[in-house]
């Protein structure tokens, strides 16, 4: 699988760190204490349900940081569709290192599984029509590998923080114009996108005119958004946003919508079921 998919190492480093240091506690794993000292083992991810995997990174930052002398080998990695029973890697190495790694792994994979598999439904709801975007409804001190798990499922991702482009939405407008907003915009940023936030007909015309190079059509219908789909013409990128669901994402594919963002990606997913089992 392509290096795309995954985040980048130093955020997942520094996500896993922050992790560990709250799961096991000042005094370390009481309860892995008890198990005899050299005792090895063998245990197995697998499956529960079927689904998209995301977050092989992080399950093995967990397992290095805890005991760099386990070893692990994936035979599935992010973005690759399994199915329940699938085995999707084996860890061989001290059975307490395993036991104190193991919750901070599972919760880092079912979680990140959990926002490619609900990515790639979408994904696959919009039949080619457009593209699914995420948005910045993650959790906190986890964008990059829950955008990474977008990614991994099918999607792509939108702003990463506010320095990549400039958004305008309906709050921004409540002291100036959209036409001056662009101007501004354009002005003190013009290396940068400008997307302009639209709730009607006249608020699209006049980004358009403005010079903006993207429009969000939030809270249409889609009937409304098709009617703005035929007045850009093309001249500018169409997002759709505003509680998009599964039975709905594909009427707002067939709009002809550029992007369709969903927040439920991110902010939504229900856990992949994994399991962790003792081989040995």
């Amino acid at each position: 699988m392509s290096n795309i998919v995954h985040p980048p190492i130093a955020a997942v480093r520094e996500t896993v760190t922050r992790a560990l240091a709250e799961d096991i506690g000042p005094l370390g794993d009481l309860t892995a204490s008890l198990v005899p000292e050299g005792a090895r083992a063998r245990a197995a991810f697998v499956a529960r349900q079927e689904g998209v995997i995301a977050g092989c990174r992080c399950v093995s930052e967990t397992f290095s940081q805890i005991d760099p002398t386990t070893k692990l080998d994936w035979t599935a990695d992010d973005g690759a569709e399994v199915r329940p029973g699938e085995v999707l890697g084996r860890v061989d190495g001290s059975l307490a290192s395993i036991l104190t790694a193991e919750r901070t792994a599972l919760n880092f994979l079912c979680h990140l599984s959990g926002v490619a598999t609900f990515t790639r439904r979408f994904v696959r709801a919009t039949h080619g029509r457009s593209r699914i975007w995420d948005t910045r409804k993650t959790t906190p001190g986890l964008r990059a590998l829950e955008k990474a798990a977008v990614r991994a499922g099918g999607g792509v991702n939108h702003r990463g923080s506010l320095s990549d482009f400039v958004l305008v939405k309906d709050n921004h407008l409540s002291g100036l114009t959209i036409t001056e907003a662009v101007r501004r915009a354009k002005l003190r940023w013009p290396g940068r996108s400008v997307e302009v936030e639209c709730e009607n007909l006249e608020q699209v015309h006049e980004a358009v005119g403005a010079g903006a190079g993207m429009v969000l059509l939030d809270n249409m219908t889609p009937e409304r958004v098709a009617e703005a789909v035929a007045v850009i013409r093309g001249r500018v990128t169409v997002e759709v946003s505003g509680g998009v669901t599964l039975d709905t994402v594909g009427a707002y594919a067939d709009t002809g919508a550029d992007l369709i963002s969903v927040g439920a990606l991110t902010n939504s997913a229900p856990n992949l079921d994994i399991g962790l089992d003792l081989e040995t």
